[in-house]
């Protein structure tokens, strides 16, 4: 089996380096092929979907190929990723997924739901102390600050640039991140450390790129107070094995795995799961879908900027990316490849 699903992997690749150096290829097709290979892999054959052994077991490290990760995708030209992603207040950037099947109209309203939804599904009070483990560009402690005079936020975060943009932040009166109850530690996850312990932990789109889960949970008990809660958001699968590609492992984001749904629950040792949820993968669908049509829009904006590579081929594998990952969430109407919410306190 490790055989076919490397074969399987050379299949893929060989479709994305042509597409990358100029293969044209509508959309449309490309969904339509994706679409009609998914529910086969996902139903029959969810083994070819791990093309690494790596894949299928943990690392030493709890975050694996962290400055490798940031130079290929979180510090790319944060002009680029604004446009992309958004940027409103109190909505920053915010770059996982947007809830949309509560009614929400566009990507600012659809990030907005997606943070009230785990708002009440952590339980924050006002007055929390609240560790945003892998902060991104503060979205999530700006907005909840917004709604809690007295909560105070620790977010943590690898990126230069995306530190750079908070700090900027820190600085304007109009921000939530300006009124003292923010604080930023620029570190990484395997070695950062605290001097005190949260009533709330807060991780969102960071599992992707944890090799050891284990590891991370027992961390997270840790960080804890004895009476403290964790929602973890992750994109997530419901087959047997994680899942990955040879792409995203070459292009996205290295090393990065999908969790299957009962990843999280199956560890409950040092933290226990006390409820979970399933979110329909159509919801990532959406704001992929959002994300590629405004980053096709920007075009004239960003093509001068510095991609490390030729303009032409950077925007063939952000295009890949996009697509495939935005067809993938739909496909078999978002059933199995989605995102989970995992709430827990102390075992």
């Amino acid at each position: 089996m490790r055989l076919m699903a490397s074969l399987f992997n050379s299949v893929q690749m060989g479709l994305a380096e042509a597409y990358i150096n100029g293969l044209e290829i509508p959309d449309s097709l490309f969904r339509n092929l994706i679409n009609q290979s998914m529910p086969t892999l996902f139903k029959s054959w969810p083994q070819l979907l791990a093309p690494y052994e790596w894949v299928l077991t943990e690392s030493d490290e709890i975050a694996e190929s962290s400055q490798e990760l940031m130079e290929i995708q979180y510090d790319r030209p944060q002009i680029l990723l604004n446009h992309m992603l958004g940027d409103w207040e109190p909505i920053y950037p915010k770059y996982s997924m947007g809830l949309w099947e509560n009614g929400a109209q566009n990507l600012e309203e659809s990030q907005k739901h997606h943070i009230d939804q785990m708002i009440e599904r952590l339980e924050i009070e006002d007055g929390d102390h609240i560790l945003d483990f892998g902060c991104g560009w503060g979205c999530v402690a700006n907005t909840i600050l917004s709604k809690f005079p007295n909560v105070r936020f620790t977010g943590v975060n690898l990126s230069r640039l995306q530190c750079d943009y908070m700090r900027q932040k820190m600085k304007d009166p109009r921000s939530q991140l300006s009124s003292g109850r923010f604080q930023l530690v620029e570190g990484d996850l395997n070695t950062v450390t605290f001097a005190e312990k949260f009533d709330k932990l807060i991780t969102v789109g960071v599992l992707c790129h944890v090799g050891n889960l284990t590891a991370l949970l027992q961390r997270f008990s840790q960080l804890l107070n004895s009476n403290g809660k964790a929602l973890i958001h992750i994109i997530t699968v419901k087959i047997p094995n994680n899942m990955s590609s040879g792409f995203t492992h070459k292009y996205i984001f290295p090393h990065g795995r999908y969790w299957n749904h009962d990843a999280i629950p199956s560890r409950d040792t040092d933290l226990k799961t006390i409820d979970r949820w399933y979110i329909n993968g159509n919801n990532y669908h959406k704001t992929l879908t959002e994300w590629l049509a405004r980053f096709d829009d920007s075009q004239h904006l960003v093509s001068g900027l510095d991609y490390g590579m030729d303009y032409a081929r950077f925007r063939r594998i952000w295009r890949f990316y996009l697509l495939l990952l935005g067809t993938i969430f739909a496909s078999c109407d978002g059933e199995f490849n989605g995102n989970g919410n995992y709430l827990l306190t102390h075992a």
